[in-house]
């Protein structure tokens, strides 16, 4: 007979997997960190109900089991019958074991419980979805990302609490979309508080001064099967690649768009340039002519990050994309 906390865990797991169906089926935008904040609470409710409560009562009455049987037998023996049949270690083994249940549940909280630790405060694996980071970072790269590297912060509200390195221009960091928050994107640092951006004729600019570039040949793309002009790029200690085809003209639109600081930013048929606000940074991608970044939607806030990139730790396609990357 099933008992009620049986039904709830089977209604608990059923709109388990309502939500992931829904959430991969895309009919609505998931968020895996609330997902797995939910999960450690409810299993470690779970794991202290079975510590505190359900297996101190699965031991009593294994121990009544037991003292009863011990009662039976001394009172067979005082009537003289020595040899009584009957074994309860069988039924004292049954009364102990841990229902279903309390196996999909407790006994998973100590395994969720250091994936949760692990994702919010050290490690976060990330995949590469479309081509932005072309030539440092491939469609299906899959990569790691520090989350302690900029600071320590509260999961899901992802508040600092503890601060560490600053942001450093040419890092390659992952954040929290502005536009819509829910979406994960990475691009690099061009700009950091206070630096104004300019973006013309396909030729960066930080605080007036040109970014130096030189030419490396061509770049093959093996997704779009086209070659395009790579060059050398340094920002701040970061030496990186770039990709930028001369032959296709800089547009943004050609007005101002309509985002936090939108002020900050000017735009005209050569290109743009913008005013970092304080705690906001300029991201773009490493594609150049393929990056949807601040040139087009704005500024990062210090809150929207989830930390810095730096290793590739497995690509399918391609294991000699494995290692750290700038």
């Amino acid at each position: 007979m099933s008992s009620p906390m049986s039904y709830l865990t089977g209604a608990l797991y059923g709109v388990l997997a309502v939500y992931l169906g829904g959430w991969f089926l895309g009919y609505w935008m998931g968020n895996f960190a609330l997902l797995l904040f939910i999960l450690t609470t409810v299993t470690m409710l779970f794991w202290f109900a079975e510590r505190f409560k359900f297996l101190p009562a699965r031991q009593a009455a294994a121990a009544n089991l037991v003292a009863q049987d011990e009662a039976r037998r001394a009172e067979l023996a005082r009537q003289g019958i020595q040899k009584v049949d009957g074994d309860v270690s069988a039924a004292r083994e049954k009364l102990l074991m841990q229902p279903w249940w309390l196996d999909w549940t407790a006994g998973l909280f100590p395994v969720i419980l250091i994936v949760f630790l692990l994702r919010s405060f050290l490690f976060e694996p990330f995949k590469i979805p479309s081509g932005s980071m072309i030539p440092t970072l491939l469609v299906g790269d899959l990569i790691l990302v520090n989350k302690f590297h900029y600071g320590v912060r509260l999961p899901v509200l992802n508040k600092k609490i503890i601060d560490n390195n600053p942001v450093q221009r040419g890092d390659v960091m992952v954040f929290r979309y502005p536009v819509d928050p829910r979406q994960d994107y990475i691009k690099r640092v061009v700009g950091i508080p206070g630096d104004e951006i300019s973006y013309n004729n396909q030729k960066l600019s930080i605080n007036g001064q040109p970014v130096a570039v030189q030419p490396l040949g061509e770049f093959y793309d093996e997704d779009s099967l086209r070659y395009a002009p790579k060059f050398s790029e340094k920002l701040g200690a970061v030496e990186h690649n770039i990709l930028v085809n001369p032959q296709q003209p800089s547009y943004f639109g050609g007005l101002p768009k309509n985002f936090p600081f939108a002020e900050n930013c000017r735009y005209s048929a050569e290109g743009m340039s913008c005013k970092v606000p304080p705690g906001h940074y300029f991201m773009m991608g490493d594609n150049r002519d393929n990056s949807q970044d601040s040139r087009y939607w704005g500024f990062v806030p210090d809150e929207n990050i989830v930390g810095r990139a730096f290793f590739v730790w497995m690509n399918f396609g391609n294991l000699g994309r494995i290692g750290p990357f700038h």
